[in-house]
């Protein structure tokens, strides 16, 4: 059975919740190696989308994603705005047509993914939330090929999106704040892969239990 918009509320106040409860986990990371506004301006994009929620559970897929990603870029602001608008955005034009389920949010993933990657100029292993989306964007490609239960297809999403987000502490930054740091940065976590992955695992429970 194809998932509905009116799950987006419930999407969004898992996101927001998973923040909320690990704001100062997330805040000293960004702190020791970016600009240490990650987490206010995070929770400045959720609220916005908090105060749309019904709104957006009212229209279709295509029309509530991109209506995600613009108020993400007009109220999250800095790099992240624009990645994650750029992200829901790219999402909302590949799901135009199609009904969600699996194997269309796997290819709408992967493809707000990939223009992620050209509007920041960035990849996997350079120490940014894109280590965790990437691995994540594999897992439900893989996914969508086999016939997976919801409640395995969210442990396998978070295992990826831990595991990406983990692979950032031994890293070298290229990008942001943490490049100028050089070695130094190495031995931290990148605040955006932790607080993606935060993100994600609230998604993957919430669309888990839902049980499209």
């Amino acid at each position: 059975m194809p998932a509905t918009p009116h799950l987006i509320p419930s999407v969004i106040q898992g996101a927001a919740s998973a923040i909320q409860s690990h704001a100062e986990e997330v805040s000293a990371l960004d702190q020791a190696i970016g600009d240490g506004d990650h987490v206010v301006n995070l929770q400045r994009g959720l609220e916005a989308l908090s105060q749309q929620a019904e709104s957006l559970a009212a229209l279709d897929w295509p029309a509530a994603l991109q209506k995600i990603g613009m108020t993400l870029m007009a109220s999250v602001g800095g790099a992240s705005g624009s990645l994650y608008g750029t992200l829901f955005i790219a999402m909302g034009k590949a799901m135009k047509d199609r009904e969600m389920n699996l194997a269309n949010l796997a290819e709408a993933f992967g493809r707000g993914v990939e223009a992620m990657k050209a509007r920041g100029k960035a990849d996997r292993g350079e120490k940014t939330m894109l280590d965790v989306l990437i691995p994540v964007a594999d897992v439900l490609k893989s996914a969508a090929e086999h016939a997976i239960a919801p409640g395995q297809l969210a442990e396998e999403v978070s295992r990826a999106a831990e595991a990406g987000m983990e692979s950032t502490r031994d890293m070298l930054a290229t990008k942001g704040r943490a490049s100028f740091l050089g070695e130094r940065a190495i031995g931290h976590v990148d605040a955006g892969a932790r607080s993606s992955q935060l993100m994600i695992s609230a998604i993957a429970e919430v669309l888990a239990e839902s049980a499209w």
